[in-house]
């Protein structure tokens, strides 16, 4: 055991309620201290160097931080969260995920363009900015195609288009407010994905089912169940993380019904709730071990 007066000092931005900051305090027990932040509370002073704070200096408070949320936010916002998270790494302090692999994973276009550019299999996507480039898209993709936005996760703001009337008047709407048009052309699925958790070279797969539903996550009522990673899907797996530069990940992998895969994404603040448990896996434990493993050799 570290000795105490030499614990590891680990923030984690989480939300004030947040189940995953509760797990990664009770995982760390008497091994490491751990400390709640708040996105909103990051600030910067420059000038005679620079000072990243959240109340107190982070370089000064902590050896690590884990990025736990990633909390919606204006254009302005989440740069300034990247740029502040990129300025505590200058300082010396372990960031889990790293911030330049952060904007990467949480920017759909970018990374899917990334995996696409190093060979992964991914689902034919088209991304634009006006309505009509979007309905030509639709036209060529369809009969079926899945909207989502470039930012965002557990589904949310996502939608399947499958008529012409309705793909109008979403493409035109996500115009007037300004958005990209980030459309999927819709891969048969049989009722599931395979959900996969990479933590360093470690990773656990889970099946994510739903009975009612073409969309699989467990915020919406999916099952999970234990699932081997098959061979095939675990080198890919661990290529992704690779090329992305990430240190824990989320991966989804979907069936094409015909024995193939399609890698839908990577997501860079995983949830492990479900898996955990489906798994029979302490994640928040494995991950304090990572953490506090590498702080020793950072």
């Amino acid at each position: 055991m570290v000795p105490s007066a030499r614990l590891p000092r680990i923030g984690v931005l989480a939300n004030e309620d947040s189940w995953y900051f509760q797990d990664l305090q009770r995982a760390a027990g008497t091994n490491a201290q751990v400390e709640r932040l708040e996105f909103s509370a990051l600030q910067s002073r420059i000038g005679g160097g620079e000072s990243i704070s959240a109340d107190t200096p982070l370089s000064e408070a902590f050896d690590a931080v884990i990025v736990r949320s990633m909390p919606p936010g204006s254009l302005e916002q989440v740069v300034f969260r990247m740029d502040a998270l990129a300025g505590l790494e200058r300082q010396g302090v372990l960031i889990i995920n790293p911030p330049k692999s952060m904007e990467l994973a949480i920017d759909k276009y970018l990374s899917l363009s990334k995996l696409a550019a190093a060979g992964f299999r991914v689902p034919q996507t088209h991304v634009c900015q006006t309505w009509q480039d979007a309905m030509v898209a639709f036209e060529e993709m369809g009969p079926s195609v899945v909207v989502k936005p470039i930012f965002g996760g557990e589904g949310r703001g996502i939608m399947r288009v499958e008529d012409a009337d309705l793909a109008h008047r979403v493409f035109k709407t996500l115009q007037q407010m300004g958005q990209i048009i980030y459309l999927q052309k819709f891969v048969p699925h049989p009722g599931y994905d395979l959900r996969v958790l990479v933590l360093g070279d470690a990773m656990w797969g889970m099946r994510r089912t739903s009975a009612d539903s073409w969309r699989t996550n467990l915020s919406r009522g999916a099952s999970a169940t234990p699932e081997p990673v098959p061979d095939d899907i675990a080198e890919v797996a661990l290529q992704a993380v690779k090329t992305l530069d990430l240190d824990i990940a989320g991966l989804d992998f979907l069936p094409d019904g015909e024995g193939g895969w399609y890698l839908l994404e990577a997501n860079a603040v995983p949830g492990w709730k479900g898996l955990s448990a489906a798994c029979d896996v302490d994640i928040a434990a494995k991950l304090m071990d990572y953490v506090v493993a590498k702080i020793a050799g950072h």
